[in-house]
């Protein structure tokens, strides 16, 4: 059985987006690319190139990150993951405000495993951006879709040291 239950990724295809997965955990990010790239070459797909920018991204590789995402949302516009990476690649950035379409859009997204991840994100930018109430209910909101998500629930703990 698949770690990626709800991928929509064929067995051929899946068999090396696994490799690629795990050579990504281990850190191996070159092994990983090559991996997910013979994913890609089976069978084009939104996860296969969201992951692979993934990847590209732990290699201060933004741009092309980036351009992976770009891919994977023409092949599946509701693939939410995307949306996301894309507006977490731009905060890695430093490019906050370009980042907010993109988190936006993936909050909209059909198809998406962690909406939280998306909330955080959004949080962050509001709070980079010292808009305190904005993030506040971002994190809140992450929280509630999963309330054991603690990248959001120290954020909150943090602004609210800080506000009050």
């Amino acid at each position: 059985m698949s770690m990626f239950p709800n991928y929509r990724i064929g067995p051929d295809a899946m068999k090396y987006f696994e490799i690629a997965y795990k050579f990504q955990m281990e850190r191996d990010f070159e092994k990983a690319v090559l991996y997910y790239k013979k994913s890609l070459e089976i069978e084009p797909t939104a996860e296969g190139h969201t992951f692979l920018g993934w990847t590209y991204s732990f290699m201060d590789r933004l741009l092309e990150a980036i351009d992976e995402c770009h891919k994977a949302i023409a092949i599946d516009p509701d693939f939410g993951n995307a949306y996301n990476d894309i507006g977490a690649y731009l905060i890695q950035a430093g490019e906050f405000e370009s980042a907010i379409p993109w988190l936006q859009k993936a909050k909209l997204a059909r198809r998406y495993d962690t909406p939280e991840y998306t909330y955080c994100n959004l949080g962050r930018v509001f709070e980079l951006q010292a808009l305190w109430p904005l993030a506040l209910k971002e994190y809140e909101q992450a929280l509630e879709l999963c309330p054991d998500y603690e990248p959001a629930r120290d954020a909150l703990e943090r602004l609210n040291i800080y506000l009050n």
